[in-house]
């Protein structure tokens, strides 16, 4: 895992290299909110995430630039994650923790497949502020109080690299299919294997971007405006050799294997777009007794 994390990062400072000197404009903005009250309504486990992406490059016509560099993202994202109880934890339960992640990416065209490279830096900890963020909101709620982050996972830095290659393959006039394989090291470090189906319009033209959480794909940049209803789906199995957010020696025991089930529907009307998902999120360590399902929503209105 060294060397492949090696190899992303080297990836990553060369996607910075290229078309310094051009003219960049931003393409288009794409997000991503998820929580599990939007899903089985539990507040527990994976329980809420933001992910936010601004694409810039010197243009787009519907097709992945063939140039590492060429086209830019700048991810930005949080997550909270806890244990089953918010004020009794269970002993055998995870820990709490709070996420911020900043990072660039690029994404490319290589010989028909399309490829996301680059590298974030991921920040837990009572640093990020996230838990004082979440009293304050229970508090404002008259909800009881998360004792459970006085003993959350400890403040850290985690450079962490990622990559992902995919391929589009039309198998009908409005379905397309979209295997994948993915790799990260860092915060927390696997391979994972998986396809995504799309039937309908949406993803047609345009730059999507993964959420980390549920594994839902969402629009960051289009070129062509394809009203209507689309439907998505998708499934994805992952080995996971570490995480610091399930750190070893810790009450919870890391799964080695985990795999998410997806399934979204997205609208495009003329002047807005909306989208809703679930994902099934399989046991992430020994003492979780069941999976959860998570929601997942963007909505974009122009004016």
């Amino acid at each position: 895992m060294k060397i492949l994390g090696a190899i992303l990062f080297a990836a990553a400072l060369v996607a910075a290299a290229p078309s310094l000197a051009e003219d960049r404009v931003t393409l288009g903005w794409g997000r991503m909110f998820s929580n599990d009250a939007l899903g089985d309504g539990h507040d527990r486990w994976r329980t809420g995430g933001y992910q936010v992406s601004m694409l810039r490059g010197v243009s787009f016509d519907g097709r992945l630039p063939s140039r590492v560099g060429e086209l830019l993202e700048f991810r930005a994202a949080s997550q909270i994650l806890a244990p089953a109880s918010l004020t009794a934890a269970a002993p055998n339960d995870r820990r709490y923790a709070g996420v911020l992640s900043f990072g660039a990416h690029t994404q490319f065209d290589w010989r028909g497949n399309d490829v996301s490279l680059g590298g974030d830096l991921v920040i837990t900890g009572p640093q990020t502020g996230i838990s004082n963020f979440q009293k304050w909101i229970h508090n404002a709620m008259g909800q009881p109080e998360p004792l459970v982050v006085a003993n959350q996972i400890g403040n850290g830095f985690y450079p962490t690299v990622s990559g992902e290659v995919g391929r589009q393959m039309a198998v009908g006039e409005h379905v397309t299919l979209r295997p994948f394989a993915e790799a990260q090291a860092g915060v927390e470090s696997f391979v994972r294997l998986g396809g995504d189906i799309v039937i309908g319009d949406f993803s047609k033209g345009a730059v999507m971007v993964r959420d980390g959480v549920t594994g839902q794909r969402y629009r960051a940049v289009e070129s062509a405006h394809n009203e209507g209803l689309s439907l998505v789906m998708g499934a994805d199995v992952a080995r996971v050799f570490d995480s610091a957010l399930l750190p070893s020696g810790g009450p919870a025991v890391m799964k080695e294997g985990r795999h998410r089930l997806r399934a979204g529907m997205h609208w495009q009307g003329k002047k807005a777009s909306v989208f809703y998902g679930m994902s099934y999120l399989s046991p992430e360590f020994e003492s979780q007794p069941e999976g959860q399902v998570v929601g997942a929503l963007n909505l974009n209105l122009k004016f």
